[in-house]
């Protein structure tokens, strides 16, 4: 016992000798410049939370969407999306970085690291919090893999009726004028919507509103499938789509905690919305479609999960738990209305609910963001912040991206389709896109 209380008495005394330490040299830190410092910690986890993303894209949008469409159309839709994810990775490096997250003006940015130009193995990100540093590359790296899986999310609104060239070709025009001016402008240097306080910690507009929009107006530019409300399309593969959602919702951890660039306790608020928030978004689309429909389906609990995940994504890191979850239930039992009532009422052949889970999803957890940041409701907010004028800061970068997206959106599928074509041929399309687009099948039976 005596030895016992002897080991406590100096792991204490270790205690005092340490917090003395580290107060000196907080007080020191106020009179000496913080040099920037780089963790091990860190760059692990950013690497990880990259990892992720890009697991989100290949397999897991793919397989969610190649699930969701007949099964002779499934192989086309894995490859769209998995080309146009690399497409669009290769292409941040070679331009969108730079037009994205480099000095401008409040619209894009510059021309400075063309080809990375710059960029070496020391170089480093910028100063987050505290002086500390990320390297460079994987700062690139794992903002290449939200352009990538962004433009990769409206394919499914053009499912089993584009051509293969002429998705790419959109997609170039419309990461190029779409994508990286909204990204400058809500987390970029100078950029608009940054200075003006939108808040958007993980890509509510940058990511969900940008392609949900995108893709409602490609519904419309391509036109109905044929046999669309006439002929029943059911999905092929709903274990599939469900494997799909599931390594969506993983992913999503790095996509949402690895927003906070640090392994600190800064990403543990992130980390644990976008689980509370899903779960609630899953039971309240399950109820509500027991109330309209009369019984709960899986597809419907899939889709929940994904309408969660985009609704807690630009609020993340500013809302409580609680409010999380709030925002979850709400956009569960919103979104499912968007990929039903609101869905005929837009009369366009949108297959895969990109516009009704991804669009919607991102304008609600977007304008929610500026409700529940609020202290009062267990955000982050500080004691200054107001709730009526955040929600209108929240809506101007709503519309902003509303109208940007559309609008490239538009001019970028007529550009492929004079170029290239956008809507194969009638024969393609009832043959089916596996083998028409690409020479094979997803199945054979022998």
């Amino acid at each position: 016992m005596k030895f016992f209380i002897e080991t406590l008495r100096k792991l204490s005394m270790g205690k005092v000798l340490a917090l003395s330490i580290l107060c000196s040299g907080a007080a020191l830190a106020q009179d000496v410049p913080v040099e920037p410092a780089m963790f091990k910690g860190d760059i692990a986890w950013m690497m990880t939370a990259t990892l992720l993303v890009t697991f989100m894209a290949v397999p897991g949008l793919a397989l969610f969407y190649g699930g969701l469409v007949r099964t002779k159309n499934m192989l086309s839709m894995l490859m769209q999306v998995t080309t146009v994810f690399t497409l669009i990775v290769v292409l941040w490096a070679v331009y969108g970085y730079s037009l994205a997250l480099t000095e401008g003006n409040p619209i894009v940015g510059g021309l400075s690291q063309l080809f990375l130009a710059g960029t070496t193995a020391d170089s480093t990100a910028g100063t987050f919090t505290d002086g500390i540093v990320l390297p460079e590359t994987i700062f690139i790296a794992f903002q290449s893999t939200f352009a990538g899986l962004t433009c990769a999310l409206i394919v499914g609104s053009m499912a089993e009726r584009a051509k293969f060239a002429g998705v790419l070709i959109f997609a170039v025009i419309w990461f190029t004028f779409s994508y990286a001016p909204i990204c400058h402008m809500v987390w970029g240097p100078g950029g608009y919507l940054l200075d003006k306080g939108a808040l958007d910690f993980a890509g509510g507009t940058v990511v969900h509103i940008n392609s949900g929009v995108a893709g409602l107006v490609a519904a419309y530019v391509l036109g109905k499938r044929i046999g669309y409300g006439k002929e029943p399309m059911p999905p092929h593969s709903l274990p599939m789509t469900l494997i799909g959602a599931a390594i969506l919702w993983i992913g999503w951890f790095g996509f949402n905690a690895g927003s906070n660039l640090e392994a600190t306790s800064g990403a543990t608020l992130p980390f644990a919305n976008t689980l509370f928030a899903t779960c609630g978004a899953v039971l309240a689309w399950t109820l509500g479609e027991s109330f309209v429909k009369g019984k709960p389906s899986m597809l419907g609990a899939a889709s929940g999960m994904i309408a969660g995940l985009v609704a807690i994504t630009p609020a993340c890191g500013s809302v409580g738990i609680m409010g999380a979850i709030i925002i979850g239930v709400i956009a569960g039992f919103v979104c499912l209305w968007a990929c039903t009532g609101l869905k005929s009422l837009l009369g366009a052949d949108e297959s895969l609910d990109v516009f009704g889970i991804h669009g919607v999803g991102g304008i609600l957890g977007a304008i929610l963001t500026g409700v529940f940041t609020a202290p009062s409701l267990g955000g982050t907010g500080g004691e200054d912040f107001a709730i009526a004028s955040q929600v209108a800061i929240q809506l101007e970068a709503v519309i902003i991206t509303v109208v940007v997206s559309a609008v490239v959106a538009f001019i970028a599928l007529k550009v492929a389709d004079l170029l290239v074509g956008i809507r194969v041929s009638e024969d393609e399309e009832r043959e089916g896109l596996d083998v028409t687009s690409h020479s094979e099948k997803a199945y054979y039976i022998n």
